[in-house]
């Protein structure tokens, strides 16, 4: 899914090949899930566009907006699916971007589409429906571009101040990467990439590494970024034993001869090296049993809708700002998810024991009233053999009378 340098991609293209033209025509998708225009039609959207200059491409973290030669000016937040295309131009794909050339122009899943004066034309698609384009008077001033932290490229924090800052954070260190507060445009590839390359396990405690461990995951995130911007975000230029190339799909693998496992760190899909990246000292964070069971799919899309993507699915907001809000799963607390499932089984158990006990309570009534019906014949069946008895030993007492008389003539 596109991050920093992915996005940074798309900022390039633009800048190489539109920045200043006019727009001569656009079309704006009527997608109110996508399109978050301030309560502006697409009609009224597309006249704030069309005849302005554009000025500039700009970007922080995994968002960019266009500067046109007066507000407002288009943002665009790319989400789990967004990618920017130019037409006859190669411009960088990724795993989801899910638009290929042999399709229709401009792509039905195109969500803002822009004809400039020279001819030259491109848009920005969006097929799982994720992103979000907005039209800001200034976009550097408002959410979510206001909330981010430093970014991972243009703002890269000092190491002295990254291993001060670190050495504050009581959070699984996976988790803290992916906080766009913290540090704008680290996604999940790149996190679990510079968690492999510095040897550190997704759910250790950012407080709990040591000076040496916090320098080394700073000079890996330095160098994973600023690679991967360097070849636009081609993946097949990317060093053949970074993990990036075996973590896609949860299939359990190997990378470099070592096994890839996978967990659910902050709400996203983690893959890591158990035998390289181990959890030290007493963590605040547990790491799970067992690992995630491995799925059959060919990508982990429906894991990374979990957490913020998931939020921004359901709630239409900033996606980054999300992450932000995720209850903590870092100090061994259950988050929501876990809790409702806890309240479900609760009140499972609950049920089962109710129907239980009516069963019980049905089956002894029944009893009882079997027995209500069968008791006067009971009580007749009884009187009867008594009765019997009685007249049998009557006989049996004449009888012997009747002997002893006999006995007793005859003596005579």
């Amino acid at each position: 899914m596109p991050e920093l340098p992915e996005v940074e991609a798309a900022r390039r293209a633009i800048e190489e090949h539109c920045v200043g033209k006019k727009i001569k025509r656009s079309i704006v998708a009527d997608d109110d899930k996508v399109i978050d225009a301030g309560g502006l039609s697409p009609s009224d959207f597309q006249a704030s566009l069309t005849g302005k200059t554009i000025v500039a491409a700009c970007r922080k973290g995994k968002n960019m907006w266009l500067v046109l030669d007066s507000p407002p000016f288009p943002s665009f937040q790319f989400g789990m699916a967004g990618a920017i295309y130019i037409k006859g131009v190669a411009v960088t794909k990724y795993r989801r971007s899910m638009v290929n050339d042999t399709d229709e122009w401009p792509s039905k899943y195109s969500k803002v589409f822009i004809e400039l004066d020279d001819g030259l034309e491109f848009s920005f698609t969006d097929k799982r429906r994720f992103a979000k384009v907005r039209l800001l008077e200034d976009p550097e001033s408002v959410p979510p571009i206001s909330e981010l932290g430093p970014d991972a490229l243009t703002e890269p924090m000092q190491v002295d101040e990254f291993v001060e800052s670190m050495s504050k954070k009581k959070i699984a260190i996976k988790a803290l990467l992916l906080d766009q507060s913290y540090l704008a445009g680290i996604g999940n590839w790149i996190a679990d990439e510079v968690l492999y390359q510095a040897r550190i396990h997704p759910l250790q405690i950012a407080s709990s590494l040591s000076k040496e461990q916090t320098e080394t995951l700073h000079r890996c995130i330095k160098e994973v970024v600023q690679l991967a911007v360097e070849v636009d975000a081609d993946c097949t230029h990317f060093p053949v034993e970074w993990l990036f190339h075996f973590r896609w799909g949860k299939k359990a693998g190997k990378v470099n001869g070592k096994k890839i496992d996978f967990i659910t760190v902050g709400g996203r899909t983690s893959a890591f090296v158990p035998e390289l990246q181990k959890l030290t000292g007493k963590q605040l964070a547990k790491a799970p049993s067992k690992p995630r069971k491995k799925s059959n799919k060919n990508s982990d899309d429906e894991e990374e809708d979990s957490g913020e993507d998931k939020h921004a699915k359901k709630k239409g907001r900033n996606t980054e700002l999300q992450a932000k809000r995720k209850p903590k799963t870092s100090d061994g607390n259950k988050d929501d998810g876990q809790a409702k499932e806890t309240v479900k089984m609760t009140k499972t158990k609950q049920i089962k024991v109710k129907e239980t006990s009516k069963k019980r309570v049905k089956a002894s009534h029944e009893d009882d009233n079997e027995d209500a019906e069968d008791s006067p014949k009971k009580r007749a069946k009884t009187t009867k053999n008594k009765h019997e008895k009685v007249t049998e030993t009557s006989k049996k007492v004449k009888t012997s009378q009747t002997n002893l008389q006999q006995k007793r003539k005859a003596k005579k």
